[in-house]
């Protein structure tokens, strides 16, 4: 039995390739309200009927105007709204932020219900640093635009994270090795799926196996931080040997993590080891 839900928004996570990744708590949620607001009726209506929901379904999408927001915030004042977007969680990279913002001025009921996410997949398989990461969404399609964010970048002592599509790729990563030289790059995509694929390497090296293998789809590309975070397994433990000799393991582990960038939990249990 459907539970009943209080008038509001519920901000609803979908997979981002495999169907088998949307929550219990989400098909719940996606049965119960009174309507779905979504990027595009076709995409949210084929997962709907997957998951054997049939429901009322509101376009709401980039190209909503300010009409049509105020009759979907006039439906959320009375009644339970999800809000979904085409893969993933709805405002990352996706519609949404402006229909929650004013939910919230308004002292509507605002609830996310969490779940799949490409850029966190993604940061989960690429083996950089992700103590410290930055999301900067979609890159510019100008070369110009693109050159002068990753100067803008370049000194961040994170791992950066983009969204890219395949036909622009290339060129990407050609600006890559340009402005952001020395840097691991990781490649993430067909992401949860059957040929889901993680690869880095250079940008001059990645540049090269995608012109021989034309990438379809979104992408998540990401840069790893500069190479002086980088240290190697001696530098670590010599910075943590002369860490724990004035603080504990887990002191020493989150001191060297800062200078270093390295995995905060791995400093950790090598610090362990050494005490």
């Amino acid at each position: 039995m459907t539970m009943p839900l209080e008038p509001g928004l519920y901000i609803v996570a979908t997979p981002i390739g495999n169907l088998g990744d949307i929550s219990g708590r989400a098909t719940d949620v996606l049965r119960a309200v009174a309507a779905v607001a979504c990027e595009d009726t076709r995409v949210t209506g084929k997962l709907l009927h997957h998951l054997g929901i049939r429901q009322k379904l509101i376009r709401y999408d980039d190209h909503a105007d300010a009409a049509a927001r105020e009759a979907l915030l006039a439906r959320i004042a009375v009644e339970p709204v999800a809000l979904a977007c085409d893969a993933g969680t709805p405002l990352i990279s996706d519609p949404g932020y402006r229909l929650v913002r004013m939910a919230r001025t308004r002292g509507l009921a605002v609830t996310s219900i969490p779940g799949a996410n490409a850029a966190i997949t993604a940061l989960t398989l690429a083996g950089l640093p992700t103590d410290r990461f930055l999301f900067a969404g979609f890159l510019p399609a100008k070369d110009k635009a693109r050159a002068d964010l990753f100067a803008e970048l370049a000194p961040l002592r994170a791992t950066l994270v983009f969204y890219e599509t395949g036909p622009r790729l290339i060129a990407t990563l050609a600006a890559l090795g340009e402005h952001l030289p020395d840097r691991e790059i990781a490649v993430a995509r067909e992401l949860t799926k059957l040929h889901e694929e993680c690869r880095s390497g250079s940008a001059a090296a990645l540049a090269g196996h995608y012109r021989a293998h034309p990438p379809r789809g979104e992408i998540v590309l990401l840069v790893g931080p500069p190479a002086d975070l980088r240290a190697s397994a001696e530098d670590a433990d010599a910075l943590l040997r002369a860490a724990l000799a004035t603080g504990s393991p887990s002191q020493a582990a989150a001191a060297v993590a800062k200078a270093t960038g390295l995995d905060r939990r791995a400093l950790y249990a090598r610090a362990l080891a050494l005490k």
